[in-house]
């Protein structure tokens, strides 16, 4: 019972939910989700799993893991190698992934509601096996994943698009003003324009191509995997820009024809 408190509490506070908030997305009450965190009751297993889904985990790992202190270990084992000068981040772990009948890499889909998972489970293979998984042959080899986005921070690609990354295993191969999927302790999963000043800050520096969001740089210590964009996938499509000089040619055209009309 402690275990499940401790996680609920912990997957609460990383997805940036209020108590109101998470009983929303699970139909219980706040009260009840407050009864949860301080150990007054313990959720049924039907809670339990609709809990356990929405935040993108195993019923298993809500139950018997202590997800902060697996989350703290994946932290304290890549401090470990930052300070022996392993900036390059090859060294952080092993990358777990996927493979469909063929043996072929999986691209496992981690979308919007696992996401706060994806920070406690993205080295446990059992977390991945629930992912849902595809195949784009279109793609060159190497090892990608797929993340869902959020906000409007990189405009003018619309919240629920897909982002499809390739894993970077050596962090001095990013490349300046590229886009990336980089996965944090703090901040989670984010979609930004990368500069590295790993070798003089030990820092990656992300933009956001809509102005309205101020730059920020995450210390090296912080971040857990970078993904390099390669494709998306998108509901929407990207609306016509109409400058200035087109529509003073479209004014043009339909003064001739009022002429042609008038003649």
């Amino acid at each position: 019972m402690g275990l499940i408190k401790s996680n609920i509490r912990y997957l609460r506070k990383q997805k940036g939910l209020t108590q109101e908030g998470l009983a929303k997305e699970i139909e219980v009450t706040r009260s009840v989700i407050g009864a949860y965190e301080e150990g007054r009751a313990e959720p049924k297993i039907k809670t339990m799993e609709s809990i356990a889904n929405f935040f993108g985990i195993t019923l298993d790992q809500l139950i018997t893991q202590d997800l902060a202190e697996v989350a703290g270990a994946h932290i304290r084992e890549r401090d470990r190698d930052i300070d022996q000068g392993d900036f390059a981040g090859r060294k952080l772990r092993v990358l777990s992934i996927t493979l469909d009948s063929k043996e072929r890499e999986n691209i496992e889909l981690v979308p919007e509601k696992a996401a706060a998972g994806y920070q406690v489970g993205y080295s446990d293979p059992e977390y991945l096996e629930d992912l849902p998984r595809f195949q784009l042959p279109i793609l060159p080899p190497g090892t990608y994943r797929a993340f869902e986005i959020t906000g409007d921070s990189m405009l003018p690609l619309s919240p629920g698009t897909v982002i499809i990354g390739e894993y970077v295993d050596n962090w001095e191969n990013i490349k300046d003003n590229d886009c990336y999927i980089v996965v944090t302790e703090q901040d989670g999963i984010v979609y930004k324009r990368v500069f590295s000043r790993i070798q003089t800050e030990g820092k990656l520096h992300l933009h956001s191509d809509n102005t309205l969001y101020p730059p920020y740089s995450v210390p090296v210590s912080q971040i857990l995997e970078v993904w390099r964009a390669k494709a998306y996938i998108s509901m929407e499509f990207p609306s016509a820009e109409m400058s200035l000089a087109k529509l003073a040619g479209i004014v043009m055209d339909l003064q001739q024809e009022v002429i042609k009309i008038k003649g």
